[in-house]
């Protein structure tokens, strides 16, 4: 086991070469909890993404002919390598996103329960024989892997979201090259250092940092890359949907939330308290199913209010690797400000501080977990998506009531409800218009589920079974002249 400094690289990955920007330009690293650059890694732009490209184009023609059994133990030993390094690894994540370590460990090791996920689905992608209408020929389906993939992930969950592309696309037999959020670089370069590691194959992993517009320009253009799979705000993935239009790459999108959470008068209240605490604060508010807008029935608003904001009141904010802290530092300046908007919007309109409200004196990046008290419909955060510890409580009288609030966006992520009504369970579970839904549950995210959305909140799903299907084309053959 190393430290965190053994898995920093200041270069990016092209062709199994550690390598600078063609121009020598560099990109700042802050650790949001000081303000202070932790390194430096290239600026590179379309060259350097070309050249990976084409590495990996390269390298697909052999990777590709690998079979099942050789991609599963890879992919096992990538796992096993994680595990392995899991202190080191939360270390760096924490000192580059600002995370609570706690929470950056889980991180990493979700990204190798992912990885180990996908190594055994390497070996369980099925075809079928399908009854022939001809008695001289048969039919075959099989499945083979896209080719090269261009995959662009978000500052938020800088590991487990390249592991959710990183392990599929390499179960399928597909080579990679990957663009990590500037923000957010170093633990996206450490899968480099653990490919080689492991001995993956130079060229299968290749790692670019830099401008996201000449990078992402790059890989959705270049007809060598067959399949974008991209984590991020909806904007951003529409733009990306309309550049691989062009050469009609298979995409996957997994895009922006409003995540609903709904609480019913017959509501395990210690439950509820507990799960919204969960799903409203984890990485300070910022994942893409973060509770948005907690709708609270008429009959339990106020008890909730309460022991909602008494939960609240006992998170520890502090710096990720300060001991005992719960609440980290938002990613950045313009973070602390898009708060600080929503804040003095819905204020404005007749909201009410119930706790927090403003920075907290550890540092211009932190902000006190705060719960609002009388929010309504016209208040930014009912549409637009937080990103930061706000939690905004509305009131519902019915049912029907919060159904329809809870489906008033054009994003369908993540939803949650409480209840302890069976049928209540199942009518709202099958009327809210999401691709997650936790029934009592506010942390659900699992490696064998599939993770993604309906509407503008994406297109294909990541994880489970269904995880590998986007990395592989359907192959028809028709067998004819057998003598039969």
């Amino acid at each position: 086991m190393g430290s965190w400094s053994d898995f920093r690289r200041d270069s990016i990955l092209v062709a199994g070469q550690w390598v600078s920007a063609d121009n020598g330009g560099v990109l700042d690293v802050i650790d949001p909890a000081t303000g202070e650059s932790i390194g430096t890694v290239p600026n590179a732009g379309v060259a350097e993404t070309r050249r990976a490209i084409e590495s990996a184009s390269a390298a697909f023609e052999k990777f590709s002919r690998t079979t099942a059994a050789e991609r599963a133990k890879m992919l096992r030993d990538l796992s096993t390598a994680i595990l392995d390094n899991q202190d080191a690894l939360a270390e760096l994540l924490t000192r580059e996103q600002g995370k609570p370590l706690a929470e950056a460990k889980g991180e990493v090791g979700m990204s190798a329960a992912y990885i180990l996920w996908f190594a055994e689905e390497a070996r369980r992608v099925y075809g079928d024989t399908i009854p022939s209408p001809w008695g001289d020929r048969r039919i075959l389906v099989t499945k083979s892997p896209v080719g090269v993939v261009g995959a662009i992930t978000p500052w938020n969950f800088p590991s487990s979201m390249l592991a959710r592309k990183i392990g599929p696309a390499l179960a399928a037999g597909c080579t990679v090259v990957a663009k990590p959020a500037s923000q957010t670089p170093y633990s996206a370069l450490a899968w480099g250092v653990l490919a080689e590691q492991v001995g993956i194959p130079a060229g299968v992993i290749n790692i670019i940092t830099g401008s996201a517009r000449e990078i992402g320009g790059e890989l959705t253009s270049n007809p060598l890359v067959r399949k974008i799979t991209f984590t991020g705000s909806t904007g951003v993935g529409k733009l990306l949907l309309k550049q691989a239009a062009e050469t009609v790459k298979k995409v996957s999108m997994e895009l922006g939330g409003n995540a609903p959470f709904l609480i019913f008068d017959d509501a395990d209240l210690d439950r509820a308290v507990a799960g919204a605490v969960a799903a409203k604060f984890r990485n300070a508010g910022q994942t893409c199913v973060c509770t948005n807008r907690l709708y609270v029935q008429a009959g339990i608003y106020d008890r909730f209010l309460k022991a909602f904001s008494n939960a609240t009141e006992k998170l520890v904010i502090g710096a990720g690797l300060e001991q005992g802290a719960t609440l980290g530092p938002l990613i950045d300046d313009a973070a602390v400000a898009k708060v600080e908007e929503f804040m003095s919007d819905a204020l404005g309109k007749g909201a009410r501080v119930v706790t927090g409200g403003k920075r907290h004196p550890k540092g211009d990046r932190f902000y006190e977990a705060t719960v609002l008290a009388d929010a309504n419909a016209t208040m930014n955060f009912a549409r637009d998506e937080i990103f930061g510890p706000i939690a905004p409580v509305f009131k519902f009288e019915t049912e029907d009531e919060a159904v329809r609030l809870a489906n008033d966006t054009e994003f369908g992520l993540a939803a949650y409800f409480y209840t302890q009504d069976l049928g209540r369970a199942f009518r709202v579970s099958e009327r809210l218009q999401y691709g997650l839904v936790g029934i009592n549950e506010g942390m659900i995210t699992t490696e064998v589920a599939p993770f993604g959305g309906f509407k503008e909140s994406g297109v294909g799903k990541e994880g489970s079974k269904y995880g590998v299907d986007d990395y592989l084309d359907v192959k028809y053959v028709c067998v004819g002249g057998l003598g039969l």
